[in-house]
């Protein structure tokens, strides 16, 4: 039987020491990133589709887009890191924030849709990821 070794020079050791020693933290800071990137533009959408394309004057408060946020770095049953980009429970009147946004992203009765969820998803994938690989990049790096 035929035996083969590799030889890995040290520095390179080391690296996918620190790498797998720290990666639940650079998983968080990866993943943290990323839910940034979409949060801005989820934002930047919100801002634009509230109050517009409305007959009346606009009846916005700001309490939905000062309830948008991302929620701290998880794990789930799988081991996946999450974040999720979202709305805090209750408006002051005691309405749910997630209701609002619904009604605004899909429409009513008499309310046309105004989508600022999904084109968001769809526009910050590939900026999303990017900022995720430079998180990455960096701290394979050691940085």
């Amino acid at each position: 039987m035929a035996k083969s070794s590799i030889k890995m020079p040290t520095k390179t050791l080391e690296q996918f020491a620190h790498i797998t020693t720290a990666m639940p933290d650079i998983a968080e800071e990866a993943v943290t990133a990323g839910g940034r990137v979409v949060e801005a533009k989820v934002r930047g959408n919100l801002s634009a589709a509230i109050g517009s394309g409305t007959k009346g004057k606009s009846r916005s408060t700001g309490q939905l887009l000062g309830a948008l946020g991302l929620s701290p770095a998880r794990v789930d049953r799988r081991g996946d890191h999450n974040v999720k980009v979202g709305f805090t429970e209750n408006r002051r009147d005691d309405r749910p924030n997630a209701l609002i946004a619904n009604v605004l992203e899909y429409g009513k009765a008499g309310q046309t849709p105004r989508p600022f969820l999904r084109p968001a998803r769809a526009s910050s994938r590939r900026a999303c990821l990017e900022a995720m690989k430079q998180v990455l990049h960096n701290r394979m790096k050691g940085g």
